[in-house]
């Protein structure tokens, strides 16, 4: 029995070290991109697949003092998935919210039941107890 795994470990690991076809490179369309000595930039690119992506950064003084300056980066992509579909994201990240992406794509939650959303409105009009100082959620 241990030789019969041993024999298909083997054909499995010398079937993966296998030489592979290499794919053939994608061609990039255009690319550009601007570099500031400020730390900010800007790129955008588009490949002969299809795929497109361009983003933003700018400097800007960060929400707490004491972090200095940061980065906000600002952009979108778009590319075809495996099912034909077009995919669009766009998104912002910054220190306050940090990455905020948007799709048609991505998963959303449910609303919440209009009853469930009645309490959470009563119980956040109650005044603050001792075990809750900030008040109810």
């Amino acid at each position: 029995m241990n030789t019969l795994i041993f024999v298909l470990g083997t054909v499995v690991a010398l079937a993966s070290a296998a030489p592979q076809k290499p794919e053939e490179p994608i061609a990039i369309k255009s690319q550009n991109s601007k570099y500031n000595p400020d730390g900010s930039y800007e790129y955008s690119y588009e490949t002969a697949n299809g795929i497109k992506a361009q983003e933003v950064g700018t400097l800007k003084k960060a929400a707490a003092p004491e972090d200095g300056n940061v980065i906000v980066t600002q952009g979108s992509y778009t590319y075809t998935s495996p099912e034909g579909i077009q995919i669009t994201l766009q998104y912002v990240a910054d220190d306050v919210g940090g990455f905020a992406p948007q799709g048609d794509h991505l998963p959303t939650s449910p609303p919440i039941p209009i009853a469930i959303q009645r309490a959470l409105d009563y119980l956040a009009t109650l005044p603050p107890t001792p075990e809750t100082p900030r008040g109810r959620p």
